[in-house]
Parts: structure tokens; C-alpha cells; sequence
């Protein structure tokens, strides 16, 4: 028995489906609907209630359909969500970084006001983000849709090596050394100097650096190894060495950028020598000091997010 109820219920569900197909699904779910109402019937329930009843526990229509097409409804399945998920995070910690400073690099560098810096680069890099996001999905979304394959299948061989927390002895020895390097090149550079006119020594780093500024910096440098050591001696990062991390990182960029403000930072003369007496232009010049603010602060802001990315690591472990 089919009522005009349960024929709604029938067309409604194979309207989407091939035309090939329409026929038996209409033989298969009407059997399907009136053995269902015959069943409660038996059971005495009232013929009007009981296919309501039945109609109603068949579900949505549209859903109904899709399980006979085999067509998911879901936007991306566990086949490719953690592909997609994986290399969304990846991206997304990439992409918008580098945006900022590209287009707050771009502003600073065409000369427009601190209000336009800030509008410019917040706007473009959240549509950069959205884009991302949507074209990132799009294209998961279609390889879900057409089966396509990504190419990777997960093994064994693919788990995480255990991984040591804190510094090594290797971290420690780099730190020492790099640090002594770093000493040596600045007292290279202030006594006998890059470069050399006439026997006369031209550092690179501005001669009243020396002695109370360069000793700022050699403290800086020995904060940075003792910092080394106690991470060795410790085995492991937490808060405590993360806070002196950052605060040793925003104290060098704070003496490196009140210098280069003050026209402190750089030899004068050694500038002359190397880049405006070989033609380097002034607007030129503007725009090396600018990239050179941007990479120290680069420089800066990684080493900080670097020291709390291991302590969070290690709080896990």
C-alpha cells in the first residue's frame, strides 16, 4: 500500500539520484516503507501513525539518497582530514609570518605613516589566511570528491624518533663557541678593522661603540652561553629559561635598534667607503637600513618564539 505520504517521501529521495537507477530504488525503498507499516499494523498501531512513524525513522530524504549514490556528505572524510589538517598547520605557521613582514617591510619602505603600516599589513594578512584556508580546503575537498590520491600512506617507519629535551652537549659547544667567535669579531673589528686605508683601521661598528656599549653587548653574549650551560646542566627548557630567553633577546634588539636610531650603530666612514663613494644612492641607503631593522627584529622574535616552542616541548615529555 502506497499513500500519497510515502510517494512524497519515495520522490523526494530519488530526485537526485541517476536516472538509471531511479526505477529500482522506488521498488526497493516502497517494499522497504510498506513491510515497515505492515509490521507496526500487526502490532496494532494506527495505519496513518505507523507510517508517519516509519517515514520519520527513514530520515532526511536527501540523506537517504546519498547512501545509495555512495556520496559522502561530509566536507572532508577521515581519509584525507589528517593530510589536510597537517599541512594547514604547517602553512598557517609560514605563511601569514612572512606575509606581515613582507608587506609592513613594503610600507616602511615606501615612506607611509605607522597607522597605514599597521591597517595595510593587518588586512592583507588575514585575506592571505583566509585564502589560504579556502584554496588549501578546495583542494582536499575535490581529491575527496574525485578519490584522487595523495601519495601518502602511513607506515611504521614514519613514527617520531624519541627525541632528547633540554641541550645537548653539542648545543652547549656551539654556544661557547659561537659566542668566543663572536667577541673575537668584534674585537677584530674595533682594533684592526674590516677594512684599511693607509694602515688606518675602518671597523664596521661605530668607534664610540667601545668600550661602554661593545661591554653591553659582550654581557649579552656571556648571559647567552651561561644561559647554554644551565640548560645543559638542567637537561631540560621550562618557563624560567624561556622568560630569560626572551629577555635577553628583546634587550639585544633594544640595544641594536637604539643605536641604529641614534646613528650610533654603524661606522659613518666605513659606510662612505663601501657604499656611497661605489654609487649607492640615498634612497638606497634608507632601504638597507630598513631591512637591517627587519632582520634584527626577525632575528629577535624567533629566537623568543624558538625558546617557548621548547618549553612547551619539554613540559610534554
Amino acid at each position: 500500500m502506497t499513500t500519497d505520504l510515502t510517494e512524497r517521501y519515495i520522490s523526494a529521495t530519488i530526485a537526485s539520484l541517476p536516472p538509471e537507477t531511479q526505477d529500482d530504488v522506488r521498488a526497493e525503498l516502497g517494499t522497504a516503507v510498506t513491510d515497515a507499516i505492515e509490521a507496526r499494523l500487526d502490532q496494532g498501531e494506527d495505519p496513518a501513525e505507523a507510517e508517519r512513524t516509519v517515514l520519520t525513522e527513514l530520515g532526511d530524504p536527501a540523506a537517504l539518497a546519498a547512501g545509495y549514490a555512495d556520496r559522502p556528505l561530509h566536507l572532508l572524510g577521515p581519509r584525507y582530514y589528517l593530510t589536510w589538517w597537517r599541512l594547514l598547520k604547517l602553512l598557517l605557521a609560514i605563511v601569514p609570518a612572512c606575509v606581515a613582514g613582507a608587506v609592513a617591510l613594503a610600507q616602511v619602505i615606501a615612506g607611509a605613516d605607522v597607522g597605514e603600516i599597521i591597517g595595510q599589513t593587518i588586512a592583507v594578512t588575514i585575506s592571505a589566511t583566509l585564502h589560504l584556508i579556502f584554496w588549501v580546503t578546495l583542494v582536499f575537498v575535490i581529491l575527496e570528491r574525485t578519490g584522487a590520491e595523495t601519495g601518502h600512506r602511513w607506515d611504521v617507519d614514519q613514527l617520531p624518533e624519541s627525541r632528547p629535551t633540554g641541550t645537548g652537549r653539542a648545543d652547549l659547544i656551539a654556544s661557547v663557541v659561537f659566542g668566543g667567535l663572536g667577541v673575537g669579531a668584534l674585537l677584530w673589528d674595533r682594533f684592526r678593522g674590516v677594512v684599511r686605508i693607509d694602515g688606518d683601521a675602518v671597523p664596521v661598528l661605530h668607534p664610540d661603540l667601545w668600550p661602554w656599549a661593545l661591554m653591553g653587548l659582550f654581557a649579552i653574549i656571556a648571559a647567552e652561553v651561561a644561559l647554554a650551560g644551565l640548560l645543559y646542566t638542567r637537561a631540560r627548557w621550562s618557563t624560567g629559561p624561556a622568560v630569560l630567553n626572551t629577555a635577553l633577546a628583546m634587550l639585544f634588539l633594544g640595544w641594536a635598534l637604539t643605536l641604529f636610531a641614534a646613528d650610533r650603530l654603524l661606522n659613518q666612514e666605513f659606510l662612505d667607503l663601501v657604499l656611497r663613494d661605489h654609487g649607492v644612492e640615498p634612497g638606497s641607503m634608507r632601504v638597507l637600513g630598513i631591512i637591517l631593522v627587519f632582520s634584527l627584529v626577525g632575528i629577535a622574535v624567533w629566537d623568543v618564539i624558538d625558546g617557548w616552542l621548547k618549553a612547551r616541548r619539554d613540559a610534554r615529555h
